[in-house]
């Protein structure tokens, strides 16, 4: 028989309180359903750390409100430090939950993050947060997914603020790393919500990128400039407030922006990845559009909108990246993915320091 656990409704302290009480009562094999009306995975990786009990869950539908998932409750940890699945959750829930368990942490306190690909951006913006007390070590790169040991090594240095949702030192990252990571986050914001970026200067080239991909739907302020450093807060518009990028290019409320239809790839196969686990589909649309030679596509079958993922391949795909909604139907989503013929300019590569 399976429990299950209401968490709608209840504030944090007493969701948490709640929920920590059915996994103690529980025993080993035994499962729960819990529905909750906002993400419980932060108080489910603390209660492995406080317990030193491993739990496994899944959720029905990664974009479903309220949340419904399904826990089954083991024993003791096998390992240092408990492990969490973000695979079937989209971006911008993977990166609100993670920040939370990170913040959360004790030092010497840390998890094992598993995802479909290298969340090396991750490491960034934690990196960018807390300051140098990110331990950070690869533990496997193949088929079975990534897995990263994340450990907090002392206390936070960074600067807090309650006004920013994420933080970005881009003197920290990597060149070829910095426009991508940065996009790919941006992608992943609420609506007004505001990322900072530190830099050696004014990023007028990224500026520029902006302007061009995201048109008025952002703000750009410099809240600090001084030599060798400067602080500049991008704030993503509402969606009344969005005017959109390219006039030739239409952008829903979601900021998703489907390409122009005469620039469209030939369709050479379709991809119906409604019978595979969520942990596995990203990989088999990733290996898809990498086997894709120009002017060519694919059409996307899944059964609910895509949409986060086309926020991972704008970030991080080149502008010869192409999407076309086909249809929008209850259990059926279809959308054409491709690389299209045209090679486009970008005006931020110039920059070698940002």
């Amino acid at each position: 028989m399976t429990d299950t656990v209401d968490l709608r409704g209840e504030p944090i302290d007493g969701s948490r309180t709640r929920l920590f009480q059915a996994i103690e009562d529980a025993a080993a094999g035994d499962t729960l359903e819990i529905l909750s009306d906002r993400d419980v995975d932060p108080q489910l990786v603390r209660y492995q750390l406080d317990r030193d009990r491993a739990i496994d869950w899944e959720y029905a539908h990664p974009d479903a409100t309220p949340r419904e998932l399904q826990l089954t409750v083991n024993g003791h940890l096998d390992s240092a430090y408990p492990a969490i699945d973000v695979r079937d959750l989209k971006p911008q829930r993977r990166h609100e939950a993670l920040l939370e368990i990170f913040r959360d942490l004790e030092t010497d306190e840390g998890f094992v993050l598993v995802n479909d690909h290298d969340p090396k951006p991750l490491y960034h913006e934690l990196k960018s947060m807390h300051g140098n007390v990110v331990g950070w070590e690869y533990l496997s790169r193949g088929e079975d997914g990534w897995r990263v040991e994340v450990v907090r090594t002392g206390e936070s240095e960074g600067n807090e603020d309650d006004d920013v949702v994420t933080r970005y030192d881009v003197r920290e990252i990597p060149q070829p790393e910095r426009h991508p990571t940065i996009h790919h986050r941006y992608g992943m914001l609420p609506e007004g919500g505001t990322m900072e970026l530190i830099a050696p200067h004014e990023p007028q080239p990224l500026h520029q990128e902006f302007r061009k991909q995201y048109g008025d739907a952002f703000t750009w302020e410099v809240v600090e400039s001084e030599p060798g450093r400067c602080r500049v807060q991008i704030t993503k518009s509402t969606s009344a407030d969005s005017a959109g990028g390219d006039a030739s290019e239409a952008t829903d409320a979601d900021g998703v922006v489907s390409s122009s239809e005469a620039d469209a790839p030939a369709i050479a196969t379709e991809l119906d990845v409604r019978d595979r686990p969520p942990a596995e589909r990203h990989e088999r649309i990733y290996d898809a559009y990498a086997d894709l030679e120009r002017g060519e596509g694919f059409v996307l079958v899944n059964d609910h909108d895509p949409k986060p993922l086309y926020h991972q391949f704008e970030a991080e795909a080149g502008p010869e990246f192409y999407w076309e909604y086909l249809s929008k139907d209850p259990g059926e989503f279809r959308v054409l993915i491709g690389k299209t013929d045209a090679t486009a300019t970008n005006g931020g590569e110039a920059d070698s320091s940002v």
